[in-house]
């Protein structure tokens, strides 16, 4: 372990605290550890858009809007080789919530979210990415 000092103005430590308290951490370090852990695996993922990767993509549209279903069941045939799996649940009357499961070229996961997410009608969007770790990658970290 490396002991390292910074500096937080005092509203950003004000919302770390927050952070701290809400989510049950018992210190602040356990928070920044897991806020740099974020972070660099943000940077990673934009970084190599060649890396493999799995993609949980997550909408919300209105069921209802002209020809949004055929035009999304379009797009995940289309992109066939992409899609692993998918879910579509019923919120309420007019929405449904779809969640799609990806993997491939960051680049092309995250292409294809984006065209779901920019459908007209649909309300919400959100694309996780989870880098494909190679098996060797695992062992050697466990070790």
């Amino acid at each position: 372990m490396q002991r390292v000092t910074i500096t937080l103005d005092d509203d950003l430590m004000d919302e770390l605290d927050k952070l701290i308290e809400e989510r049950g951490y018992q210190n602040r370090s356990e928070a920044i550890r897991d806020l740099a852990r974020a972070g660099l695996g943000q940077a990673a993922r934009t970084s190599d858009t060649r890396q493999p990767c799995f993609g949980v993509l997550s909408y919300v549209y209105d069921h209802a809007s002209r020809d949004l279903a055929r035009r999304l069941t379009s797009t995940f045939h289309n992109h066939h080789d992409l899609t692993v799996a998918s879910m579509h649940v019923h919120l309420d009357h007019d929405n449904c919530l779809e969640i799609g499961v990806l993997k491939g070229p960051t680049s092309e996961v995250q292409h294809f979210a984006e065209h779901v997410i920019a459908e007209r009608s649909v309300r919400h969007g959100a694309l996780q990415i989870v880098p494909q770790v190679e098996k060797n990658t695992l062992e050697e970290a466990s070790d």
